[in-house]
């Protein structure tokens, strides 16, 4: 009889920033499956579940090995950090069992993204329209991730950026810079927040102008403001229009 597997969306790592919902599933499961970092965060909080884990770069061969664990029988989590559904497992996930032809329940339990718990802790940059873009060339042409930076700096989107900067990927974050800075000021805030729920958190408010300059790793999501988005005693604010909108 085949199993069941939940898609978990962790959140940011600490168990505080949990749903209900995704501590049930990884606390109902005899296996949770994720990557290896993601892993050793949850031993923390679940010392006693079965974990099977794979290394960067082998998240086809973590899913196939959550679906067949499935389809034995067995309750498998499947972890992401933020939400399984954005940058996460999910889409794999439903596309692998498709092409396994693999008759098993499959769930999706959303989480906190990185765009969300970064906004809390920078104050309230996300209160208007936001594009969310990685810049991470992996699997998307960096042809078309610079294309879109310049579609959402022309549309004065907020704009969260995901894997900004990594090892071998130093000079993507300033192209961005550079095609945001030919529609908005120098001066338009910028929120960084690295390892953003977790126990080295740390978060820096900037300028777009600044940008290039700053401190950014992979574990940074950065927060650029939109042509109304301003700085009060340190937190970033994009004004929603509550203010001005009439009502009749």
């Amino acid at each position: 009889m085949a199993g069941r597997l939940t898609v978990v969306g962790f959140g940011p790592g600490g168990k505080e920033d949990m749903t209900l919902r995704a501590v049930h599933a990884i606390e109902s499961a005899d296996i949770v499956t994720g990557y290896t970092t993601y892993v050793k965060l949850l031993q923390e909080f679940f010392p006693d579940k079965e974990y099977k884990a794979t290394g960067m770069m082998k998240e086809v061969d973590r899913c196939r090995m959550a679906i067949e664990d499935a389809l034995s029988g067995k309750n498998v989590a499947m972890v992401s950090s933020g939400d399984s559904g954005i940058y996460g497992m999910t889409g794999l996930i439903y596309e692998l069992a498709d092409e396994m032809g693999a008759d098993i329940e499959i769930e999706s339990v959303a989480g906190v993204t990185a765009a969300s718990s970064s906004a809390a802790i920078l104050g309230a940059p996300l209160m208007h329209d936001t594009a969310l873009i990685s810049l991470s060339d992996l699997m998307t042409p960096i042809e078309s991730i610079m294309k879109r930076v310049d579609c959402a700096g022309q549309s004065d989107f907020v704009i969260a950026l995901y894997n900004p900067k990594s090892h071998g990927r130093t000079e993507y974050l300033g192209q961005a810079t550079d095609i945001l800075l030919k529609y908005r000021s120098p001066e338009t805030p910028v929120g960084i927040v690295r390892q953003a729920g977790r126990k080295d958190q740390s978060k820096t408010v900037t300028t777009l102008g600044k940008l290039k300059e700053a401190d950014v790793d992979m574990f940074c999501t950065v927060v650029i403001g939109n042509s109304r988005t301003y700085v009060k005693d340190g937190v970033m604010i994009t004004p929603r229009g509550y203010r001005e909108t009439k009502r009749f």
